[in-house]
């Protein structure tokens, strides 16, 4: 057989082409499949678990996480902030929170798996807004009453270090209480319950 005629360059250039091509597909079709290994943001929203580390937040502080679109409040409480929890039990419109949304597995004073870090939801239950975080006792804008908690700025609701809210306020329930766990010391779960982690 005779190679008279053929294009040794042409043909060289055909197989690169090809082969980079055919490479470019397999990219193209990996890149989805490996995409589909991590949740999306569908599937976040949707309410897939959220890892917070904790591991930094002090005493008195506050941090918010994002949990099916809503903001989340982490407190770490003071021992302080602890012991006036049962003294704001004659002023609550739901001291053991039966009427309000949280899990069996935490303790209705605290309203915790761990009595110092507090999970919940950062969304008014009066019309949604978000509170406030304000731990100061007695601070000079809220006045020599208030124990630490949070206020909602739109219709004036108020809530105990616990999220518990005041009676007589606007907000019906107290603030919810995610389902949460502990992957260790440091990392809080938002998400995935304590009985199932």
């Amino acid at each position: 057989m005779s190679n008279d005629g053929v294009n040794n360059g042409r043909r060289r250039f055909l197989v690169a082409a090809t082969s980079v091509v055919g490479a470019a597909g397999a990219v193209g079709v990996a890149v989805p499949f490996i995409g589909s290994w991590f949740p999306s943001a569908r599937a976040k929203a949707a309410g897939a678990p959220v890892r917070v580390n904790i591991g930094k937040l002090e005493a008195g502080q506050q941090i918010v996480a994002e949990w099916r679109g809503q903001p989340v409040f982490v407190s770490r409480r003071t021992p302080e902030a602890l012991e006036i929890l049962r003294e704001n039990e004659a002023i609550l419109a739901d001291p053991n929170s039966e009427a309000s949304v949280q899990p069996d597995y935490v303790d209705p004073t605290t309203r915790a798996i761990k009595p110092e870090v507090l999970v919940v939801m950062g969304i008014c239950t009066h019309l949604g807004c978000s509170p406030l975080f304000r731990p100061e006792v007695a601070s000079a804008d809220m006045g020599a009453d208030w124990k630490g908690g949070y206020f909602c700025p739109c219709h004036g609701s108020h809530y105990d270090m616990s999220g518990r809210v005041w009676s007589g306020q606007p907000a019906p329930l107290n603030l919810p209480v995610p389902p949460h766990s502990y992957e260790t010391d440091d990392v809080l779960v938002i998400g995935l319950d304590e009985e199932t982690a």
